[in-house]
């Protein structure tokens, strides 16, 4: 390996320098190789390549063989006004070093425009496409923003576990984690599996929430947040859902719903804001891509605003607060329920809402990302509290264009009375959840919290259309390949 030369630079610090003829050198990978003369080199920092001129009468033949698309190099030469079109300024190559070939019979990531699906298949390498980069580093800042708000905010940032043996939504698709012989477990007389032989001495699971366990820091540091890996392992092939994802779940001690819903619309707009500045070229790029992509859709399916359009939107205006009740009353009443032309009709209150019911609000019946509150009891988990009509809890969703719901949190039960009867009435286990119980015993206090999961707000900050394409490997029903 070559020694550390320090005048290598980042193609993107180099394109805000003037074209003075100093001499520099850049590394980074091969997009293009025109005209034997040509070549478009991106280093990942940032969007646009940067074009090298290399002068192949004086270059070594065999390095010139080497220079494919895909091949990773380290260009030397002098930075120059460029004399050709697309390009201000360029590299007049002295000498082209190859750290990697790529041979261009057999390097897939080629310079034609590949699907999506092909490029999913490819998700070790789908990196070095112009797109991909763009929602890698969009996902990027958005992750940085999001902790910078909170630090904003005094809140303390907590690790909570990843191997459980609770499940904070009750909804039991878990992903069980055991080191017992899977062929041969050893069993109870009643034929069932004896989890106290297991490594963790108890059945345990890979989380699906962090929230019970930040609760209990909620409960001593006031303010706290998660951010991290989360697990479902429900068999749901569609283009909103993935089997490991991140999550950002922040608890709030003495939050009511009122503050809970307050601080879920600040921070959605503080970290788009934050991204909007941050990067301008990415977005500008993938607000472009979406616009091209909606020409091929029929008028109807088309987005009625563009991507960095819809980003301002959010960050600009109020989110509408609408209660369960009164959401239902307008979708019973809507042109779409009545013409039957939901999957999912609307007949009752009670209902759990779907995908299609929560984008109705939002795009065609209010027009703005919506929160809606005081959910049936019945369809909510047990940890959230009580409304004194015996029937509806405090929790809340926040919907947003294109993508339904974003934000799911409640103000959380905290009288321990009304708890233990949700956990009876929901047959889980009183005994698992005895920690728990605990924060109820010992200096109890109002508090709430809420879940983001992290890809579905970059899914909306990048215009995709699948959320397999903002997570670097997408983890799905049979598949967990790279």
């Amino acid at each position: 390996m070559q020694r550390k030369n320090k005048t290598i630079m980042k193609i993107k610090s180099l394109l805000k320098l003037p074209a003075t003829g100093q001499e520099v050198s850049v590394r980074g990978w091969v997009r293009t190789f025109r005209a034997n003369r040509f070549i478009a080199l991106n280093d990942g920092s940032t969007l646009g390549n940067l074009q090298c001129v290399v002068d192949f009468e004086s270059m070594d033949e065999d390095v010139l063989k080497k220079i494919n698309t895909g091949a990773a190099v380290k260009i030397t030469g002098n930075f120059v006004e460029s004399q050709g079109k697309g390009q201000s300024a360029e590299i007049q190559a002295t000498d082209v070093f190859i750290y990697g070939e790529a041979d261009p019979e057999s390097y897939p990531i080629q310079p034609k425009k590949h699907s999506l699906e092909f490029l999913r298949e490819k998700a070790h390498l789908r990196v070095r496409t112009a797109t991909f980069s763009a929602v890698m580093r969009v996902r990027s800042a958005l992750a940085f923003g999001v902790h910078q708000f909170f630090r904003q905010e005094g809140f303390q940032y907590v690790h909570t576990p990843i191997v459980t043996g609770s499940d904070a939504e009750g909804a039991g698709e878990m992903f069980r984690v055991s080191a017992l012989e899977p062929k041969n477990p050893p069993l109870k007389e009643d034929g069932s599996v004896d989890f106290n032989q297991d490594f963790f001495g108890k059945e345990t699971h890979l989380t699906v929430s962090g929230q019970l366990e930040a609760e209990t820091y909620a409960m001593g540091l006031g303010e706290v947040y998660t951010f991290g890996p989360t697990f479902r392992a429900e068999n749901s092939n569609t283009t909103r859902h993935l089997a490991e994802f991140w999550m950002i779940e922040p608890e709030m001690a003495f939050f009511d719903l009122d503050d809970n819903m307050d601080l879920a619309e600040k921070f959605i707009k503080n970290v788009l804001a934050y991204v909007l500045k941050e990067c301008e070229e990415d977005l500008t790029f993938l607000d472009d891509r979406l616009t091209q992509e909606d020409k091929s859709k029929p008028q109807a399916e088309r987005s009625a605003m563009g991507l960095l359009e819809k980003i301002r939107f959010v960050v600009e205006n109020e989110f509408k607060r609408v209660s369960y009740t009164e959401a239902i009353d307008i979708l019973r009443n809507s042109k779409p329920n009545k013409k039957k032309k939901f999957k999912y009709n609307i007949d009752e209150w009670g209902a759990d809402l779907q995908s299609e019911h929560e984008r109705f609000l939002v795009e065609k019946h209010f027009n703005c990302p919506v929160i809606l509150f005081d959910y049936p009891a019945t369809i909510k988990a047990f940890y959230m509290r009580m409304n004194e009509d015996q029937k509806t809890v405090r929790a809340m969703d926040i919907l947003f264009p294109g993508i339904g719901e974003i934000v799911g949190g409640s103000q959380r039960e905290e009288r321990l009375d009304v708890l233990q009867d949700r956990i009876k009435a929901m047959g889980i286990d009183e005994e698992e959840l005895w920690w728990y119980l605990d924060l109820r015993r010992f200096g109890s206090a109002p508090h709430s919290g809420f879940g983001l999961g992290f890809e579905r707000l970059v899914l909306f900050a990048t215009g995709m259309s699948n959320i397999r394409d903002v997570i670097p490997f997408p983890r799905t029903p049979q598949n967990a390949a790279f």
